[in-house]
């Protein structure tokens, strides 16, 4: 279930996520049933990930992150440009305070 996040909360991930690298990268297939896999396991690791999307459409950008986020249950935290920063608590396994 997706929770929304405070502004405290996410002005706090948005500074741990400046340090990190894209590690789920959308291409010109779109969004794949493997991409919505890559993206639950990298959320269930790290809860806090960066998605590079190669889409030139703004529309068609935030459709995929819409999308990829409904589906995988993960709250977006930003955008900027062609990354996005998604965050999902680990229910079992919390990885970052908040």
């Amino acid at each position: 279930m997706k929770k929304s996040l405070t502004n405290r909360q996410k002005k706090h991930l948005k500074g741990l996520g400046h340090s990190l690298r894209p590690v789920v990268m959308i291409a010109d297939q779109g969004l794949k049933d493997t991409v919505i896999s890559a993206t639950e396991e990298a959320l269930d690791a790290h809860e806090l990930i960066k998605v590079k999307i190669r889409a030139d459409d703004r529309e068609s950008r935030n459709e995929m992150l819409r999308e990829l986020c409904d589906r995988t249950a993960a709250t977006m935290v930003g955008q900027i440009g062609f990354t996005a920063l998604l965050f999902r608590r680990n229910e079992k396994k919390p990885v970052i305070e908040l």
